[in-house]
């Protein structure tokens, strides 16, 4: 474990620290207080011994019980001062670790584990509030505590008072060890609640594959064996919580009996009166909890040290994928002219680029097909058109610029990509299709439900347009949900689109409708780049480019690579064969 970084706790309270101030202030005004009440207590039991006028005594319990609302508002104040600070840094670092994760590569996310980047984003976030919170409360109130209060004891008597305080270094050792194993415990506790919530939502989730398979005893068993780990865990805190506070409740007490057998000693020689007794034992209640807290605190600030290095970590890295500084302006729609010279991709750690050296042309409102075995580099063709995967410069074209001169934003809004599992989210069948321009209105909505033909299954919907899709489009079947990311795209009205197996669900004479949609929309200034495993549908496209091991091996019409031997001939055969075996099957 590093060493604490003041500098980066300072760096996230400087924006705060007025308020931070104003609540160390409040701080200091309650530490004085507390220590003015149990003197002027003192004054008010001698008094009571020397004999006394009622007038006087209501006096001093009127004062008291004024200067005691005053320190419980000022203690009020202060913590909500500087908890609030802690909850406005949290709320900030949320947002910020949201918008900086949202401008991340869609490779690193996936390979990290979404898992990692919550924690980090949620549990590590609420550390670092606890270190900039409760943590500099504690730290700064358990200081001026002692920095008062011991100077007021030792004035009363030094003996009583460091007799008094001796066994506290203990009660410190004891909130250390402790500490530690209350925290690990809370840690495993809260593992096991999410590792509790993560078997419901995927259970929830697959409900009917459970029901169809039959395995509802399995699940249950499952349940109960994490259900029974969360039940340990909490066990094992509650035994720590119910050990650790009667020792330090033994400790205090030791502590005050010491403390009244020393002093019943100097009463009877005359060294100490009452009051001073009284105002000892005030003292010495008050210095209890910020001395227990001290514990925790310390063990707040190593974890939130640890946690507040990984948010930084986390921010610190940079996306691979980037607008250019100065990107180059992109006026008007554009036509969709794609062009690619000698594009190459290559995957970290991956023995061969996905894509190598590859080459074509695409003319504005041109239907044309890719197709080739499995793994020959389809799918990063179509990531690296929108700059899902980095490409170098001088390799993309649209419509006469190169793509890594272009903003991601202007890229990304002249090309469409409709993925083979086009994610849903949780919302309306409307809200959904409306995604890529939320304001677009209910009538453009059908318009492009109608080329998407998906018109004809939102008529059978009970509630229309309006019909919840569930978490990832679960209440949809797979051809739904894949016209229904296809007719998001085409609201966008992006000049290229990108079909990547987007229709692999749909039936061939739904697809065929689609295409003949799409195809008499490229006077229109749409180019369309089909990637699709079917060959009857790359048939009907005006040109089909083949790809195998990352390379072009062949383009043309349909018509002229059946004629011709090469890999498009091979998979055409193989895929006629598979259709004869269905046949007759």
């Amino acid at each position: 474990m590093g060493a604490l970084r003041p500098d980066l706790i300072l760096r996230y309270l400087r924006p705060h620290r007025r308020t931070v101030l104003l609540g160390m202030a409040a701080l200091v005004v309650v530490n004085l207080l507390s220590v003015t009440i149990p003197l002027l207590v003192r004054r008010v039991v001698d008094d009571l011994q020397d004999g006394f006028e009622l007038q006087d005594v209501l006096h001093q319990a009127a004062l008291i019980v004024l200067l005691a609302t005053a320190m419980g508002a000022m203690r009020l104040l202060s913590r909500l001062l500087v908890f609030g600070v802690g909850r406005q840094v949290e709320a900030d670092l949320k947002q910020q670790i949201f918008d900086h994760l949202l401008r991340q590569e869609p490779g690193w996310v996936q390979t990290t584990g979404s898992g990692e980047v919550i924690s980090r984003a949620t549990s590590d976030v609420e550390n670092v509030r606890r270190l900039l919170g409760f943590a500099v409360l504690s730290l700064t109130n358990t200081v001026l505590a002692y920095a008062l209060t011991l100077p007021a004891m030792l004035a009363i008597d030094p003996g009583l008072s460091l007799a008094a305080v001796g066994l506290y270094p203990l009660m410190l050792i004891t909130v250390r060890l402790f500490g530690g194993r209350m925290m690990r415990q809370q840690r495993r506790q809260q593992e096991a609640l999410a590792g509790l919530s993560d078997l419901i939502q995927e259970d929830l989730s697959g409900i009917s594959a459970i029901k169809i398979y039959g395995q509802e005893s399995t699940e249950q068993a499952a349940f109960a064996s994490r259900n029974g780990i969360y039940r340990d865990a909490a066990l094992g805190l509650a035994r720590t919580r119910s050990t650790l506070f009667p020792l330090l409740e033994g400790i205090s007490s030791i502590s005050l009996l010491l403390l009244l057998a020393l002093g019943s000693g100097q009463l009877e020689s005359g060294r100490l009166s009452i009051g001073d007794l009284v105002a000892l034992i005030l003292y010495v209640e008050r210095l209890v909890f910020p001395t227990a807290l001290l514990g925790f605190t310390l063990n707040t600030f190593q974890t939130g040290q640890v946690s507040l290095e990984r948010v930084e970590q986390l921010l610190q890295r940079r996306p691979l994928i980037q607008s250019p500084a100065q990107p180059q302006p992109a006026p008007g729609r554009g036509n969709g002219r794609l062009e690619a010279r000698g594009l190459t991709v290559h995957y970290p750690g991956a023995p061969q680029p996905a894509l190598d050296g590859v080459s074509f042309e695409l003319a504005p409102g041109e239907l044309v097909a890719v197709v080739g075995p499995v793994g020959c580099g389809k799918t990063t063709l179509a990531r690296a058109l929108g700059r899902m995967v980095e490409v170098e410069p001088g390799q993309l074209w649209l419509d006469g610029h190169d793509v890594t001169d272009l903003a991601l934003e202007d890229l990304r809004r002249r090309i469409a990509l409709v993925p083979q599992e086009g994610y849903l989210f949780t919302a309306t069948l409307a809200d959904n299709l409306r995604y890529g321009d939320p304001g677009a209105d209910l009538e453009q909505v059908e318009a492009v439900a109608a080329q998407a033909r998906l018109q004809g299954d939102i008529k059978g919907f009970p509630d229309g347009y309006q019909t919840l899709v569930g978490e990832r489009g679960i209440t949809l079947s797979g051809g739904q949900r894949q016209r229904t990311a296809l007719g998001r795209a085409l609201l966008v009205d992006a000049p290229l689109l990108v079909l990547d197996d987007a229709l692999a669900s749909v039936d061939n004479t739904t697809a065929a409708e689609i295409l003949r949609t799409i195809r008499g929309q490229g006077s229109a200034g749409r180019t369309v780049l089909m990637i699709s495993h079917q060959l009857s549908a790359a048939a009907a496209c005006d040109r089909v480019l083949v790809l195998e091991d990352g390379k072009l091996v062949q383009q043309g019409h349909h018509s002229e690579l059946v004629s011709r031997v090469g890999t498009y001939r091979r998979l055409w055969a193989r895929e006629q064969a598979s259709e004869q075996l269905q046949a007759s099957g």
